[in-house]
């Protein structure tokens, strides 16, 4: 997949972090398209051959006109609380570990070096770690899509995002809150695999043949690019998800009579319910989150940088303990893609230990080595 670029990898807690503030920050743009997809979604459940004239929403701007005019411009951003939750979660998760498991699976399967990780690997990875996340943001899901399903034309089912976790598991239990686990795990195991790795890819691919450098506009391209691709994959997926979340209990004997119901109802157009809403959702996030979370990488590394940077000449003279040695050299870690910051140079004066332009230190050093 090209050649390996030199850069330092974030820590795996950096890029957690990283990951679900960037999450949060992507979800807080976008929580409006995201209300209108779901509200396309689940128009017409339950009534056979709606007729056109009875739809209440039509189209993502009309969706987001009708709403904001009938419900308040508030009512597009319900469920955000649950949906900021879920991002910390799981934005965490299967954004910020996915280049520790891949380099896992790549070193334990192939034995290659960091960075080196054939396609199928990297699929293995947006697997894992799709899936992990959604065992572990399940609730907050489940809360999120009802909150933004509910409207004012219909009997209020929760009041905020914790009355919606009490009610749940009262009148439902703890499956409740894990309703539509199976075909959620399935939907975000696909938008990771598609998502993440075609962001990946793409990135990855730009760089090696020269046609963008490493930026905010390269950035923006890879990550529009594997929104398009994403939604097209997962739409089908995301429709059966939400309406069957978004369901009483008893509709639905499982997603896939859900998804079976729909095609008898209304056809195969009903999987692609809201894919308008649903790409401009999901395209606009991918470029504010992925953009985010190179960005906040960067800040993390360099503010790091910058305190290893102050103790660099005490350790040119011998005095510095051994794990600020250990954490130096943690910086000159080498692996690309999503986990990589490849535009900082190593230093060379500093002895392969990682500066970000510290020039008043290096001045400082070059001396100290005469004598």
């Amino acid at each position: 997949m090209g050649p390996v670029s030199q850069g330092p990898q974030p820590p795996a807690g950096v890029r957690l972090l990283a990951a679900g503030l960037a999450g949060c920050t992507a979800e807080l743009f976008t929580m409006p398209l995201d209300t209108a997809k779901v509200r396309l979604q689940i128009q017409g459940e339950g009534k056979k051959g709606l007729a056109k004239q009875a739809l209440q929403y039509r189209g993502m701007f009309g969706t987001l006109s009708t709403i904001a005019r009938q419900e308040g411009l508030k009512a597009l951003y319900n469920g955000l609380s649950a949906g900021l939750q879920r991002q910390m979660a799981f934005a965490s998760v299967r954004v910020g570990l996915y280049d520790t498991v891949k380099n896992f699976y790549s070193g334990y399967f192939e034995g290659h070096k960091k960075g080196q990780a054939g396609i199928h690997l990297r699929i293995a990875a947006g697997i894992t770690t799709g899936g992990t996340a959604v065992l572990l943001a399940q609730p907050t899901d489940v809360v999120k899509v009802r909150m933004q399903a509910q409207s004012r034309s219909a009997a209020t089912r929760y009041l905020s995002a914790s009355h919606a976790y009490k009610t749940i598991f009262k009148l439902e239990g703890l499956p409740g809150l894990w309703k539509g686990l199976a075909p959620n795990v399935t939907r975000n195991a696909t938008v990771n695999t598609t998502e993440v790795v075609c962001y990946d890819v793409i990135k990855e691919s730009l760089l090696a043949y020269n046609l963008m450098k490493d930026g905010m506009p390269c950035h923006f391209v890879s990550a529009f690019c594997a929104g398009f691709i994403t939604t097209v994959v997962v739409s089908p997926i995301d429709v059966v998800k939400t309406r069957f979340m978004n369901s009483a209990p008893g509709v639905y004997s499982g997603a896939l009579q859900c998804a079976m119901k729909m095609f008898r109802d209304s056809g195969p157009t009903a999987f692609y319910k809201g894919f308008v809403p649903a790409f401009m959702r999901l395209g606009s996030w991918n470029i504010v989150m992925f953009m985010c979370f190179e960005q906040l990488k960067k800040l993390f590394m360099q503010a790091k940088a910058s305190r290893l940077a102050e103790r660099a000449i005490p350790m040119e003279i011998g005095i510095v303990p051994p794990v600020d040695r250990r954490s130096m050299r943690e910086l000159t870690t080498t692996s690309p893609g999503l986990g990589e910051l490849s535009s900082y140079p190593i230093q060379p004066e500093l002895g392969n230990y990682w500066f970000p332009q510290q020039e008043d230190v290096i001045k400082e050093i070059r001396p100290m080595r005469s004598h």
